[in-house]
């Protein structure tokens, strides 16, 4: 999906996936966004090491090399947004300052933090510590949104005509959206907060566009959130007797809901 606003091109290159594996826990499928404009090349978040090279072919058919890339947003320290920060080493790493503190104090082998990555990555002479309510890149806001971890932001990105809010795991899927309740987080209290937020942001901003970091892309139509295109998703598995027998499971809902009107997926 494309979405074009306040002199962005923007461009989702992964959808995240709501679910979970059983009995492998989580999957980790998590929202990969790429913004060209204002002279920059950003990357939001960066998936897990299972993306390196799918991630780094997508870019190169889009005609960017790892070295062109600017800036790499992260909106939290989770290993499955985070850990491929070594991908983009000569760009400009931005982190939330609350959530480094955070990451850097949690007892190793306990949470989803990849500690080593995020030891280094406190150390790298291109890091860029964000704090609530600034200004991180032209037309792009950082907004402390807690719940899923301490200093988890997301990125409200100002818009002509549609706004557009990268809202990553702090709000992960439509269901926490409607439901309020979050799967995940530390308190259930301040993950609401942090919905009742976003509710907010949606009423000032009427229409925006709301991309989380486990599901796809949508917007607020009447108070109910309508999902953009719809998911691609599979595993491959080799039960035969040679690898060139696989087998594919798909899974994508069988019927996907429909586009909103207007929407381009």
């Amino acid at each position: 999906m494309r979405w074009q606003g306040g002199g962005w091109d923007l461009e989702i290159l992964v959808n995240g996936y709501p679910g979970k594996a059983v009995p492998h826990g989580g999957l980790g499928w998590s929202t990969v966004v790429l913004l060209r404009g204002h002279g920059r090349i950003v990357v939001l978040d960066g998936g897990g090491y299972g993306l390196r090279n799918v991630l780094g072919g997508m870019l190169k058919e889009r005609g960017v090399a790892l070295g062109d890339v600017t800036d790499l947003l992260l909106s939290h320290a989770h290993h499955d947004h985070s850990v491929n920060w070594p991908m983009f080493r000569e760009a400009r790493i931005h982190i939330g300052r609350k959530e480094l503190a955070w990451a850097l104090g949690v007892p190793w082998g306990e949470t989803a933090v990849p500690e080593h990555a995020i030891a280094a990555l406190s150390q790298w002479p291109t890091l860029q510590l964000i704090d609530d309510g600034q200004e991180v890149l032209p037309g792009i806001t950082a907004h402390l949104a807690p719940g899923h971890t301490p200093g988890h932001l997301i990125f409200v990105i100002a818009g002509s005509g549609q706004d557009c809010v990268l809202l990553q795991d702090a709000v992960k899927n439509r269901v926490e959206l409607t439901t309020r309740t979050t799967d995940m987080t530390y308190d259930p209290a301040v993950s609401r907060a942090t919905i009742d937020m976003v509710w907010e942001i949606c009423r000032a901003r009427p229409g925006c566009l709301l991309i989380p970091g486990h599901d796809l892309p949508m917007t607020v139509e009447n108070g109910v959130p309508r999902a953009i295109g719809h998911h691609q998703a599979a595993i491959r598995g080799w039960f035969g007797t040679t690898l060139d027998e696989m087998t594919r499971f798909d899974l994508a809902p069988l019927e996907p809901e429909p586009s909103p009107e207007g929407a381009t997926p």
